[in-house]
């Protein structure tokens, strides 16, 4: 399970969370910014990285580490990649804070001795979600965070309480987006189940989650264009069939990442009502081996 993007993605829906886990969070939490920076000489890519406003002069910058496996030099890479980064910018903030989360204790590195000062400091602060408390107690996004270490038996429980606290409490915008980082993971812990399984598990509908908005509306928007470059010209179907399969190739490729070329061959050789008999289908793939049964099926 890929928990470590679904924190990412959670800090990007709602930067302040990080703060929630924080005892003393800044004032001006709000107006923090998530992101990954690069440092060169040598180079590395630090990936939760919270910076502060830069209207408002030299600030707190809080360095963001999610693990989830035993790392035995953890601290070792995490305090030397935040010391560089700060020593590289130091005109850019007065101070720098640390955030390690973990799932429980026992994934912590087991000599941190060499590090003594810091991790007992008030400069670095240590989550362990399975002591956050009950899930059903915490605030909506850290709740979010503690459902990704539910046990698989517990979780559709605990995850479609939190879809009704999520109409509940929060926006239509908001919760539309919780709905999605849920479908996420729980798609990311039930690994043998199709996205429509899932949904399914969690009493909703796949119109409900943005992927299906985004594929849905990227498709009407292809077909709109068309129409209008098109117009009734002879290789208007033609030119229709090329971009649905460009389309469906485009998210295919976003979902499970570079496509063979015998695979965008095929794809590109189907007629258009196949085509968008594959636009619905692929909601439900969650693999491209699931994309090659799919191919063989229709071959056959």
């Amino acid at each position: 399970m890929r928990r470590d993007s679904i924190f990412y993605k959670l800090f990007q829906q709602s930067p302040t969370l990080l703060f929630e886990l924080l005892t003393n969070p800044p004032q001006n939490m709000n107006a923090y910014r998530f992101d990954s920076v690069a440092v060169k000489e040598p180079k590395f890519e630090i990936d939760g990285v919270f910076l502060p406003p830069e209207n408002e002069g030299a600030g707190v910058v809080y360095f963001c580490e999610v693990q989830f496996q035993t790392d035995e030099e953890l601290y070792e890479r995490v305090f030397a990649e935040s010391s560089l980064y700060f020593y590289r910018n130091r005109s850019r903030f007065s101070d720098w804070q640390a955030v390690i989360i973990y799932p429980s204790r026992s994934i912590e590195q087991a000599d941190i001795y060499p590090h003594r000062a810091l991790l007992n400091s008030n400069q670095v602060h240590r989550v362990y979600l399975d002591e956050l408390g009950d899930i059903r107690q915490l605030p909506l996004w850290v709740a979010l965070m503690v459902l990704t270490t539910v046990e698989p038996e517990q979780a559709p429980v605990e995850a479609r309480y939190l879809l009704t606290r999520a109409s509940q409490e929060t926006s239509q915008k908001a919760s539309r987006a919780i709905i999605e980082m849920i479908t996420t993971i729980m798609v990311y812990k039930f690994e043998n189940l199709s996205r429509a399984e899932v949904e399914s598990m969690l009493g909703i509908t796949l119109q409900e989650t943005r992927v299906y908005r985004e594929i849905k509306e990227e498709g009407r928007q292809e077909g709109r264009q068309e129409g209008r470059q098109e117009g009734r010209q002879e290789g208007r179907q033609e030119g229709r069939r090329e971009e649905a399969a460009n389309l469906i190739i485009r998210i295919l490729t976003k979902r499970f990442g570079d496509l063979s070329e015998e695979m965008r061959s095929s794809i590109s050789g189907l007629p258009l009502p196949v085509l968008e008999d594959l636009s619905e289908a692929l909601l439900d793939f969650g693999s491209l081996a699931d994309m090659q049964v799919w191919l063989e099926t229709v071959g056959n």
